[in-house]
């Protein structure tokens, strides 16, 4: 099907989710493996140029960028940041230099697109938001899973009333990459990636959309964090975070919730399940089967399809296919990078996840990180 038979469709063509900015979107990525990837695909599919890369060493930035289709390999982080042909700076590195690569981009007057976590710790992550705050740039974090249509559509019909009340909040987001003792990654060393691993990692994207969808924070939790290999790999490393959670909380206006997370269930590879018990039905969004929305009711139940011709107008807008074209992952990121060049280029889109949800987020692990400490005693999330 060819972009003017999408049109008259009423579907965007790919890349147009966002309104093109007046600019060319010119990227500089630091980190060049998995999430580099992504990056670099979803900033060509917004219409941008990846102009440079950096990795940890002039030769891996050189392969990397023949990988992903960089203009170059630059040899440092500092000569990245401080190029005059990089206008927004991606950083895809390990979680311990989220903070201070940032902040040599901010210094440097770029816009950040930053992995989550923003930081290792809220001191950190709120010194990321007032600097972008004061250098009047934009900083985004990849909270991606906003950007599903079906997300958008639960989130459309819970805001505007139509599922009555919020009665309850559950769900899990459950992998088995680390489920063998023998699998090891630089995630479980907590000098790399934080006090909080898995939490951090995926939990937060639980939490971030709960949160989204039905516009109510979290305010109190009790939580529970175990490692079930405290060492891992043929070099015996000693792990000291979390391989899964459990998680109970209530929300500001007095909803009840709980939340599974783990990174060692055989069998799930990324299973983020949220469902919604409303007083008029529920809703449930599993993101392995991110065409449909389950929405249950007393007297019967139906699982609703991503169809551009059916769905509210705010998930219409990121419905970039005709119904029956599967939409994923990747078409996720391609419309959150888009999102991020119309905020450089005027007002930023709504649902946009920026350096304020990421310091949320960090709030959010801080009283995990705590509760868990003491043995699941209730602990307040500071807003």
């Amino acid at each position: 099907m060819d972009v003017e038979t999408l049109a008259d469709n009423g579907v965007e063509p790919l890349g147009s989710v966002a309104a093109a900015p007046a600019h060319t979107y010119r990227a500089g990525i630091i980190g060049g493996g998995f999430m580099g990837r992504v990056h670099a695909r979803a900033v060509r599919v917004a219409g941008g140029r990846v102009v440079a890369l950096a990795s940890s060493s002039p030769d891996r930035a050189a392969r990397a960028a023949a990988d992903i289709g960089a203009e170059r390999a630059v040899e440092s982080v500092e000569a990245l940041v401080g190029a005059d042909d990089v206008d927004v700076v991606h950083v895809c590195t390990p979680n311990h230099l989220h903070h201070p690569v940032a902040m040599a981009a901010v210094a440097a007057g770029k816009h950040v697109v930053c992995e989550k976590p923003l930081a290792t710790s809220p001191e950190e992550a709120r010194e990321l938001v007032d600097a972008v705050t004061a250098n009047g740039l934009v900083g985004t974090v990849p909270f991606v899973y906003r950007f599903h249509p079906m997300v958008r559509e639960a989130r459309a019909r819970v805001r505007s009333g139509e599922m009555g009340r919020v009665l309850l909040t559950h769900g899990s987001y459950l992998q088995d990459w680390l489920s063998n003792d023998a699998d090891n990654n630089w995630r479980v060393d907590a000098d790399l990636g934080g006090p909080s691993r898995a939490f951090a990692d995926i939990g937060s994207h639980w939490c971030d959309l709960v949160e989204f969808v039905t516009g109510d924070r979290i305010s109190a939790l009790s939580g529970q964090m175990a490692t079930i290999a405290p060492n891992r790999g043929g070099d015996g490393r000693v792990v000291t975070t979390e391989d899964m959670a459990t998680v109970q909380f209530r929300t500001e206006a007095g909803v009840l919730g709980s939340v599974v997370i783990s990174q060692v269930s055989p069998g799930r590879k990324n299973r983020l399940l949220l469902e919604i018990s409303c007083s008029e039905g529920s809703l449930a969004f599993d993101q392995e089967q991110p065409e449909r929305l389950w929405h249950g009711r007393r007297d019967a139940s139906q699982d609703l399809l991503r169809d551009p011709d059916t769905l509210s107008a705010a998930a219409a807008r990121y419905s970039r296919l005709p119904a029956g074209h599967a939409q994923g992952y990747q078409d996720c990121f391609d419309a959150f990078v888009a999102d991020t060049g119309a905020a450089i280029g005027g007002a930023a889109p709504d649902g946009l996840p920026t350096f304020e949800d990421g310091l949320r987020s960090a709030h959010v692990v801080d009283a995990v990180l705590r509760s868990s400490a003491a043995d699941g005693r209730w602990e307040a999330v500071c807003s």
